[in-house]
């Protein structure tokens, strides 16, 4: 079970990982933006990543071949969870007035979340 959050270049990494699928830390390396870490930075996040438990690795040799332990979905979750618990008072409707207050959600957008959640309830 994750519980500890990751930084920006560990989200960074993440990334990579997850759209990669799995990869030995040269071949990651290659699909960062510039600028690029070192490469012993970054190998270091991935350990670093490792011991948190979203990473974890098959051994050839002396190489290791990094894949990621936790899905994109559910390091999504933890993330909205904690954002909600800290800035939001552990309200999702908190969340969706932030969101209208900004005008980042019309009407329409609010409809088609109520059709969303009454189908869920349906299924």
């Amino acid at each position: 079970m994750i519980t500890k959050r990751l930084t920006k270049r560990e989200e960074d990494v993440m990334k990579i990982l997850w759209e990669a699928g799995k990869g030995f830390v040269k071949d990651l390396l290659k699909q960062h933006p510039e600028p690029k870490p070192h490469y012993n930075t970054f190998s270091t996040i991935i350990r670093g990543l490792e011991e948190k438990g979203y990473v974890a690795h098959n051994s050839y040799g002396n190489s290791h071949e990094y894949y990621p332990a936790v899905t994109k979905e559910e390091y999504r979750k933890l993330f909205i969870k904690n954002v909600v618990s800290d800035y939001f008072e552990s309200s999702y409707k908190n969340v969706v007035s932030f969101f209208v207050n900004e005008d980042k959600l019309n009407v329409e957008d609010l409809k088609e979340l109520i059709d969303i959640i009454e189908k869920k309830k349906q299924d």
